[in-house]
């Protein structure tokens, strides 16, 4: 860290040469402090905790005392021996359950590197296949991909031929709003930003990202003076438009031999990452205060979620199904929608649409220039080639980019008065319909058609085969409505997918709970077969990353739900807790869920629903949600009288205690004033935990 202190301050005009001087500085360094060193690879499994110095020196004790006991063959000496190798026995036993230690508190959120971890642990690590090592191979990879981009392109061309055209969308937003340039970036807020990143490691990298956050403070005024020279000159350097895509098996069961198997998965240089950061948080704070962004895009917005979308779209399913009117949602699957995305079409939506014109404007067009890919596998790569269209995959920016290229979309659906949610280039449209009125389904079908020709203007591909029809609503009512969406070549499904949540007709969630007790069933076996390695808050760690995280996501949707089917849940949670303490199946769970301090899956429901409640009227939630929850004012003010009530909907049957705004309500309204009326989020939660406990255990 001192040495890359001690580096001489940049001295270039142009962004370009300010990164190279940069990296060759940091080079330099390195070489002198960590010179590369060629070492053979060794096919027996890393154990790296016996290598540090501590079990170094325990080792060497261990051997000398068996050597002096094997040359005198005296007991005293067979006796040292034995206290030696016990040391050292409990010695790499504490070094192993701290080296997993480690990794799981470096990782606490990340659940893809502790999932790495255990599958290494439980399974044999996977061999990358030796007819993929080469750099033909890899130049067949970057060429198959590039090809598919093409063709897909090429099919919407010819589509857009056979679509009519579209009357020309007007943004809504005040002319007046606009973005001229950034905010220049000073040494405080660059350090938050590179804490705030994932350290993923590309092989295009300098020095690694994990150590790049240890030595931020060090290179801290470099770091400024590149990111203010790019955003001065409204330039991106080039090296850091560059793409390493690795091909990645969809299926481990797939033919390793067949290209279409794979996926590729992109990575940028770490620095890239980090100017794309701070241009986000900037272009985000510009599009949220001006009200730019498509209320009902959840994709990659602060407090917005795959939750939070998917309540307020079933809310609204189950306030028709009480009212006695049926709904039909339509789940749309857009062919590789972040790769065709056109950027002529693109940079006009952002200075039309979204309103960036000057120096930021010449920064976007700049950053999606001239920007390339090569496929690397292991230590081959391909040549390198052009990515002529598309956001940038693995980029902070691509999302948030294709955000609001499909701004004009919500004003068609809107247009069109069909209800939609939105999270990235995910897109379901639903509309209520009285059982015997088709009315509703040929506006639906008119709405799919401008859709379609819609996507087709802008480069984009909807896949009608994985296009997703289902219905709710009176069984038998539906089936009537199920046979003419077939008609008019809508096949309605039994039960649909949406957003990694199994949803079916009856809202029942029965599939969604027989697929989360599989899932935690088995990473539960697997950390069970790993628990001695390592320290029981470690284990509760992995239980919390791998158990506890799919009992809890989208729980928001099961209020209501049966109490077989919260038992179901409620055992996972059990069997986690016995793991955790290896309690017997024998002993009586409760007081062991108390001394975890967890509360039973009902309870963390509704603590789920509240936390939202109470983020959505202090103005943390998403609109779509606030707009649910209506705060009740009384004709007449009384001094006894609760202001943070919020009005219960009145509804007629179970579907509609059920729906959100109506159990939220009512769960609120419950809470003591002195609860709902904190000021911080964080006092919310523990004061919420608090009451839960003392209802589920006292």
């Amino acid at each position: 860290m001192e040495a890359i202190a001690m580096t001489p301050t940049l001295s270039a005009e142009t962004v370009d040469d300010l990164l190279d001087e940069y990296n060759r500085n940091v080079c330099n360094v390195i070489d002198v402090v960590a010179p590369i060193k060629t070492k053979r690879k060794s096919n027996t499994q890393k154990t790296p905790w016996r290598r540090t110095e501590i079990m170094q020196n325990l080792k060497s004790d261990c051997r000398r005392a068996e050597r002096k006991w094997r040359s005198t063959k005296l007991q005293i000496h067979l006796e040292l021996y034995k206290i030696s190798l016990r040391k050292f026995n409990d010695g790499l036993f504490k070094a192993r359950q701290q080296y997993f230690s480690e990794i799981i508190a470096k990782n606490v959120n990340n659940s893809r590197t502790l999932f790495s971890v255990i599958e290494k642990l439980t399974t044999p690590p996977d061999q990358i296949a030796p007819e993929l090592l080469s750099a033909g191979k890899c130049n067949e990879f970057a060429v198959y991909f590039n090809e598919k981009i093409q063709s897909i392109r090429s099919n919407i061309r010819t589509n857009q031929q056979n679509h009519k055209k579209l009357e020309q969308l007007q943004p809504l937003r005040d002319e007046s709003t606009t973005m001229l340039e950034f905010i220049t970036v000073n040494p405080k807020t660059i350090e938050e930003t590179v804490q705030q990143l994932n350290p993923s490691t590309c092989c295009l990298d300098t020095i690694p990202s994990n150590f790049f956050k240890t030595v931020v403070k060090s290179i801290v005024t470099d770091l400024c003076q590149i990111i203010n020279c790019s955003f001065q000159s409204g330039t991106v350097p080039k090296s850091l438009k560059v793409a390493a895509v690795k091909p990645l098996l969809k299926k481990r069961t797939l033919d390793a031999s067949i290209l279409a198997n794979y996926r590729p998965i992109s990575n940028l240089p770490f620095m890239a990452k980090i100017i794309e950061k701070v241009v986000f948080n900037q272009l985000s704070q510009f599009l949220t205060f001006n009200k730019i962004f498509d209320k009902f895009q959840s994709g990659f917005r602060s407090h917005h979620s795959t939750e939070t979308a998917l309540i307020k779209v079933i809310n609204d399913i189950r306030l028709n199904t009480d009212s006695g009117k049926l709904s039909v949602l339509i789940l749309l699957d857009l062919s590789a929608a972040f790769d065709t995305v056109d950027h002529t079409i693109l940079l006009h939506r952002l200075q039309t649409w979204v309103g960036l014109n000057g120096k930021v404007m010449q920064w976007f067009k700049s950053y999606l220039e001239e920007r390339s890919y090569f496929v690397s596998i292991g230590n081959f790569e391909s040549d390198r080639l052009p990515m002529s269209c598309g956001v940038p995959q693995g980029s902070v920016l691509g999302p948030l980019l294709f955000n609001l290229y499909m701004l004009p979309l919500g004003q068609i659906l809107q247009n069109c008065k069909v209800d939609y949610q939105s999270y990235a280039d995910d897109t379901q449209l639903y509309l209520s319909l009285n059982p015997d009125d088709h009315g509703p389904i040929e506006v639906l079908c008119d709405c799919l058609e401008k859709v379609n020709c819609w996507m087709s203007e802008n480069f984009l591909q909807l896949n009608h085969d994985k296009t997703e029809v289902i219905v709710f609503g009176n069984k038998e009512k539906r089936t009537a409505v199920s046979n003419y969406l077939e008609s008019r070549s809508l096949k309605a499904k039994d039960q649909v997918k949406n957003l990694g949540v199994l949803i079916d007709s009856d809202l029942t969630f029965s599939s969604q709970i027989k697929s989360i007790t599989k899932t935690a069933f088995y990473h539960l076996k697997n950390i069970s077969r790993v628990k001695g390695l390592m320290a029981q808050k470690d284990q509760e760690k992995l239980v919390h990353a791998f158990i506890s995280s799919r009992l809890d996501y989208c729980n928001g949707l099961l209020t209501g739900i049966p109490q077989k089917s919260i038992k179901q849940l409620q055992l996972v949670q059990n069997a986690a807790a016995r793991v955790l303490t290896r309690t017997k199946r024998s002993e009586h769970i409760t007081p062991v869920l108390k001394s975890l301090h967890w509360l039973p899956v009902s309870l963390r429901i509704d603590f789920k629903v509240l936390l939202l409640v109470y983020k959505s009227v202090n103005g943390f939630g998403p609109e779509y949600i606030s707009d649910m929850l209506v705060r009740y004012e009384p004709s007449r003010s009384l001094r006894s009288m609760d202001t943070d009530q919020i009005v219960e909907p009145r509804v007629h049957s179970k579907h509609g205690d059920a729906a959100f705004s109506c159990y939220a309500a009512k769960k609120w309204n419950k809470l003591p004033a002195e609860l709902k009326s904190v000021s911080n989020v964080n006092i919310f939660k523990s004061k919420l935990k608090a009451l839960f406990f003392s209802t589920a255990y006292d």
